[in-house]
């Protein structure tokens, strides 16, 4: 399969909001954080207008109309091209269908967590603990508040799919803990 033009996966959300209606880049961004997509994609004003920029350059999406409101500047609303759509979904479906290796910066930290010595690598898990709890929490809010506003499930199902990564997280977290506290966990002696 030839390399994809475009790999930046904030243009995989704007193709796909651009599934549902033509949108101009500042509803773009909105739309995302309204739906909470900015815990999957990281969101900057600049980062989206180059993405908008780099996808219409591409073919992927075109200028539709130039709309003004008010006192505000003239705005371009974009649109799916053909190509822009079928590369959308082959993008998407390759995703899915196929793992492919990411480097957390969590697994790297976890391959040395021995260099902390047994005290302060649990101490370490137990505040990674705190803030897990609390972003599945937060998470848990905003999916209910979501779902409760009658958005779909599916449009939501990354949310859902993070929330339970972070108990999957969280669970190993507490009992790598647990076991470095009962002495279960052997620890080398470091020099």
């Amino acid at each position: 399969m030839a390399t994809r033009k475009i790999r930046n996966t904030l243009a995989l959300a704007l193709l796909g909001l651009l599934v549902e209606k033509p949108m101009h880049p500042y509803e773009m961004a909105s739309t995302l954080r309204e739906r909470n997509k900015d815990t999957s994609f990281k969101i900057t004003t600049g980062t989206l207008y180059d993405t908008v920029e780099s996808l219409a350059r591409h073919g992927w999406i075109e200028p539709v109309e130039t709309v003004r409101e008010g006192n505000r500047p003239e705005r371009t609303v974009y649109a799916h091209t053909e190509l822009g759509h079928e590369e959308f979904v082959r993008w998407l479906d390759e995703l899915i269908r196929e793992p492919v290796a990411e480097y957390p910066k969590f697994v790297a930290a976890v391959s040395y967590l021995g260099a902390l010595g047994p005290e302060r690598a649990a101490d370490a898990l137990e505040e990674r603990a705190r803030h897990l709890t609390k972003r599945i929490e937060d998470m848990a809010a905003a999916l209910d508040e979501t779902t409760g506003a009658g958005m779909p499930r599916l449009f939501m199902i990354e949310a859902e799919y993070l929330r339970h990564a972070w108990q999957a997280e969280l669970d190993w977290t507490r009992q790598t803990i647990a076991e470095i506290r009962n002495g279960s966990l052997p620890w080398p002696e470091t020099h």
